[in-house]
């Protein structure tokens, strides 16, 4: 694709980039097939090419963003479907990740727009603060059915059971099981200690049953994905900032071989935390973070599975969108489950996106809607007794509706090593071995 950035435009390093990721594109439209918004809406505008177009002609006039052009990138999940597809290798992440921070310094939103968005940036990053909205959630809905579709979407968020802090959320070093034969640090997230802590919980058994030292390191907060995807910056920065010292500090003390994350979104801007900050001082250690962070699934793989006796129970595994496009792991989970004694099955176009993808079932509730019902059918069709994913964004967007449990793929991996059966699990009566004939 051609550019005319001017040289005084291309000082800019994010301009300077954002010129290279256009300049590669060659508009051949393959990213068309696999975006879930283009599938559902068929606006060339809402593909990844036609947003391209926009973003382009947005950025090289220099020009605060316009209601089109915004309406647009709003749409955009950021799967990143279109970059595993994209036969060029065009970054579309940054180039969006450019837009979103320039609408958000050039745009002036309606104000329901501006409220929502400056309640979630301040609500869902902070376990207490999102604890109690929640609370708040599950209180509203026996009127859910006379408030719009955006409150609709938050009140659907409360899981019927809303836990208190854990004792793991704390800092601390949770020893291996026998020989230890490494030290990683586990990233215990924000939103999913309030609406899944069970979830940390079986990972730091997993991990620690694999002979791995667990650090919950002081300082570790959210990640940064849910303001940086809403071109909060300053926010998002700040936010990875603490988690790359909080880690730095480990890995200048007693040292860490890897850092774990569960939650795939967050695995995915841990890894990009290099990009975040280039140019900054924090620059080489953010690099040095970015380079040991793995999803579970990934250093349970390495390590190899160990004595694992699951029930052949049907476990249709959903891959996140920040997993498989975001991460590039595919495999991995697929294949612990196997080994693990379970029966997987994979949905029909996998590669679309649930419509969970951080805040946007919250913020698009419409297309999410959509999203979903179409991820849920293609799930129906493979019969499961479980479904499995590697997210929580995505667990909570599938429960709403699925019929049978969903839960993590490291809780399945936990009870077939030797940990206690999910809840949800038991709760369906799956616990038993009659269960899976």
């Amino acid at each position: 694709m051609q550019t005319t950035f001017s040289p005084e435009q291309l000082r800019d390093p994010l301009t300077a980039r954002s010129n290279r990721i256009l300049r590669s594109c060659v508009h051949c439209g393959f990213c068309t097939a696999t975006c879930p918004t283009y599938q559902v809406l068929g606006d060339e505008l809402d593909s990844p090419r036609g947003r391209i177009y926009l973003i382009k002609e947005m950025l090289e006039n220099d020009r605060p963003a316009d209601e089109k052009t915004v309406r647009h990138i709003d749409r955009c999940l950021s799967c990143l479907a279109c970059m595993t597809t994209c036969p060029s290798g065009v970054n579309y992440m940054h180039l969006v990740d450019h837009a979103r921070e320039h609408i958000e310094k050039t745009y002036r939103r309606p104000l329901p727009d501006r409220a929502l968005r400056w309640l979630l940036a301040r609500i869902l990053p902070y376990p207490g603060r999102f604890r109690l909205a929640l609370r708040g959630a599950k209180l509203a809905r026996p009127f859910r059915g006379l408030m719009p579709g955006r409150l609709r979407a938050m009140v659907d968020l409360a899981p019927p059971r809303i836990a208190g802090p854990a004792a793991h959320d704390k800092p601390q070093t949770i020893p291996a099981q026998g020989v230890r034969t490494r030290r990683v640090a586990l990233m215990t997230g924000c939103a999913q200690k309030a609406l899944d802590p069970e979830i940390n919980a079986a990972t730091l058994r997993l991990l620690t049953r694999h002979g791995c030292e667990v650090v919950i390191a002081k300082g570790m907060g959210c990640c940064g994905a849910l303001t940086h995807h809403m071109g909060k910056v300053d926010l998002s920065h700040a936010q990875a900032a603490a988690n790359v010292r909080a880690w730095s500090a480990e890995l200048d003390g007693e040292g860490l071989d890897a850092i774990v994350i569960n939650t795939s979104g967050c695995g995915t801007t841990v890894k990009d935390y290099g990009h975040m900050f280039a140019g900054d001082p924090l620059e080489a250690e953010a690099k040095r973070v970015a380079g040991l962070a793995r999803d579970v699934s990934e250093l349970i793989e390495e390590i190899g599975l160990r004595e694992a006796h699951a029930p052949a129970l049907r476990v249709t595994y959903h891959s996140a969108c920040s997993l498989q496009h975001g991460q590039q792991v595919k495999e991995a989970p697929k294949a612990l489950l196997k080994a693990a004694g379970f029966v997987v099955k994979e949905p029909r176009d996998p590669h679309l996106c649930c419509g969970s993808a951080g805040t946007y079932n919250l913020m698009q509730p419409e297309i999410a809607g959509e999203l979903k019902a179409r991820k849920l059918a293609t799930i129906a069709q493979t019969g499961p007794q479980v479904i499995a994913a590697g997210n929580i964004g995505c667990m909570m967007q599938l429960g709403q509706g699925a019929g049978v449990p969903v839960v993590h793929t490291a809780q399945l991996l936990d009870w077939a090593t030797g940990g206690p059966v999910p809840q949800a699990l038991a709760a369906a009566g799956l616990d038993r071995p009659a269960a899976a004939e």
